[in-house]
């Protein structure tokens, strides 16, 4: 079959589905990317999307009966499957970015990474909510059911440890008092200040937090952009009705030499009732 029929069934397939799944693989392995160093992670994001959907379709084949309402783009020789033999010397970070509040998501974006990488638990969960960015106001009633969500994770051995993104000291506390699961660790992006504040570094030491930096913006992704991502790497698909649920990106570190064997995203987006 020749590309231009491929491409054709790929768009069927998008027309006819509800949820779009996309697994962008290993990126450390993957050639494409490395053609050229992404200025930021929505970059990076931007460019996982568009490759692995030309990928894929190129690759696929029309479906034997129905239509699936839950579409799987993944290259799967890019996945990175961790055997048993090596899960002890390996630890599985994860950030997740919600998009929309619903608590399913967090869910379906553990097990979809859990069953994408054969472990059985996560070893920890960075949660990044969707705070108003129209406001710098966050506050714990906000956060709450994310948590608890997570909360349920842990209790079920699907997560070892979760941790927040981006609390002052002020909300961190709030959340460390009403938690049962307590945060193993806050993410502080440095771009907003060049110096953690004391009070927050001062709390976290106390209660044993870990404060790790990170660089990702305040919306790690637009609908705009997803829609611009999805369209290069399928052209010529009328994709306005699709939103982008949640994004995944997860890291495999090598425990005792502290290099990353493995990175990438998943991504999971919902095409809008008519």
């Amino acid at each position: 079959m020749d590309p231009q029929n491929m491409n054709s069934e790929a768009k069927m397939l998008l027309t006819h589905a509800k949820t779009l799944r996309l697994h962008t693989g290993n990126l450390v392995n993957r050639s494409r990317l490395k053609k050229k160093c992404p200025s930021s992670p929505s970059e990076e994001l931007q460019d996982c999307i568009q490759a692995t959907l030309s990928d894929w379709s190129s690759t696929t084949k029309p479906p034997s009966k129905d239509f699936p309402g839950t579409l799987d783009c993944s290259i799967p020789r890019a996945t990175d499957a961790i055997t048993p033999e090596e899960r002890d010397e390996l630890r599985v970070s994860v950030k997740l970015f919600l998009c929309e509040s619903v608590q399913s998501s967090i869910r379906d974006a553990v097990e979809m990474v859990s069953k994408a990488l054969a472990v059985s638990q996560l070893d920890s969960v960075i949660i990044a909510p969707p705070w108003p960015l129209d406001s710098d106001s966050q506050s714990l009633a906000h956060l709450q059911p994310a948590w608890e969500e997570l909360e349920a994770l842990v209790r079920s051995q699907q997560i070892a440890a979760i941790g927040t993104s981006d609390l002052d000291k002020d909300l961190l506390e709030q959340l460390y008092n009403w938690a049962q699961v307590k945060p193993s660790s806050n993410q502080f992006n440095l771009a907003s200040c060049c110096v953690m504040p004391l009070d927050l570094t001062a709390f976290a030491k106390e209660f044993d937090i870990q404060l790790l930096t990170h660089n990702d913006p305040k919306e790690l992704m637009s609908a705009a952009t997803f829609q611009e991502a999805v369209q290069e790497g399928m052209q010529d698909l009328n994709i306005a009705d699709w939103r982008l649920e949640w994004v995944l990106r997860y890291s495999i570190i090598v425990k005792s030499r502290g290099i990353i064997k493995a990175k990438g995203y998943l991504v999971s987006a919902r095409k809008a009732s008519p």
